[in-house]
């Protein structure tokens, strides 16, 4: 039985905080379409181009892992994050804004590849679904704040990129804490290769849970982007104003983790992911219809409700089918999270062909219902 060490699992909840950074896409995209006359394709595009880095750079990530391991990947993670979010002090442009983006999806990706297995090795087998809902948690509440930050920085100081100074400094914390705290790591089982990790994918239970990861970013990151565009389109809300939908979305994940890493301690995974689901899709019917503030605002925190512990669930049973392959298994599903790349963009697309935000909703709802299927596979065999 591990022992768990309250003193070494800070720096790792200081790297959940840090992993929050990724949802500055949904808030500052909105500003960066404000800033340069972008349309809706375009700027789900921009959004797209953090996540395309889940996809190139997860698998290499777990085999960094294997070389170096969970800590001092997680270190280097931080790191780049940190410099991510330095690029638009020194310069902001639509090129600057790019490298910011792409900086910040290969941090992102690092970080979020190695801190589930180093979790793994931090507490008892039996609590690493709680453990990880717990680190969502915690990530939830940054994800919240951040709207917040950036929009009072805006009305306060009318330069809503102020946000990157203070996120800077907040990003050298685990870096430097990480550094100095020894923690002991199970080993691999083995140094695999590129194709090695892909192979995994032939395990059908390994497929599913990849897919479920793919679809459930591609959901929270296309209600993080559409939410204020829905405000902005049918009640002329000011970006300002509408920014608040995303945090509303955040706050009731916080809420919902919260709650969800009691729930998991004492109801079947599959039952609790199977009614979150269900909660989404009452969400987006609503979404269709909701021609009211307070109509609108119900779905999106629905929806915060019903994809709060999506992540951890698929993750932590993707962990515990192949346990002796746990960074590569880690490597594949956040690979999954490229899905904030590909599915904002056709919900872009399909925004500009019909119009109307209505053409987002309608792929959203396509893969909420896709996440039922997922759930009825989460008890299966490997």
């Amino acid at each position: 039985m591990k022992k768990f060490s309250i003193a070494k699992f800070i720096p790792v909840i200081f790297a959940f905080m840090t992993m929050a950074y990724v949802d500055l896409v949904g808030i500052s995209v909105n500003y960066i379409k404000s800033d340069f006359g972008l349309s809706d394709t375009m700027t789900n595009a921009f959004g797209s181009l953090l996540f395309f880095w889940f996809l190139v750079v997860s698998v290499p990530t777990g085999m960094i892992m294997n070389a170096l391991g969970r800590r001092i990947t997680v270190a280097i993670s931080t790191a780049i994050t940190c410099l991510a979010v330095a690029v638009p002090i020194i310069n902001y442009s639509l090129p600057t804004m790019m490298i910011s983006f792409a900086l910040l999806g290969i941090g992102n990706t690092m970080l979020q590849v190695s801190i589930n297995p180093l979790v793994a090795d931090m507490v008892p087998s039996d609590k690493l679904a709680t453990g990880i809902t717990f680190g969502q948690f915690i990530k939830s509440i940054i994800s919240f704040l951040i709207p917040i930050i950036v929009i009072a920085f805006a009305k306060d100081f009318e330069n809503w990129r102020l946000v990157y100074p203070v996120f800077t400094v907040l990003a050298l914390v685990p870096t430097f804490l990480l550094a100095f705290t020894k923690i002991e790591e199970s080993a691999s089982a083995q140094n695999s290769g590129f194709i090695d990790c892909l192979a995994l994918l032939k395990n059908p239970i390994v497929a599913i849970f990849f897919s479920g990861i793919l679809i459930h970013v591609g959901i929270d990151v296309g209600i993080n982007i559409t939410a204020p565009k829905i405000l902005i389109e049918r009640l002329g809300f000011a970006l300002e104003q509408a920014g608040y939908a995303t945090s509303i979305y955040f706050f009731f994940r916080i809420a919902t983790s919260f709650a969800g890493a009691l729930i998991l301690a004492r109801m079947s995974a599959k039952i609790f992911f199977l009614i979150s689901v269900v909660i989404m899709l009452v969400a987006t019917s609503l979404l269709f219809f909701a021609n009211n503030e307070y109509a609108i605002y119900t779905a999106i925190a629905m929806l915060g409700i019903g994809n709060a512990n999506i992540f951890s669930i698929i993750f932590t049973k993707a962990l515990q089918a192949l346990p002796e392959r746990k960074n590569e298994v880690s490597g594949l599903m956040v690979m999954g999270i490229a899905g904030g790349a590909v599915f904002p963009f056709f919900m872009g697309v399909a925004s500009d062909v019909s119009g109307s935000q209505l053409g987002a909703v309608a792929i959203i709802s396509v893969c909420i219902v896709y996440l039922l299927f997922v759930g009825a596979k989460l008890e299966a065999k490997k």
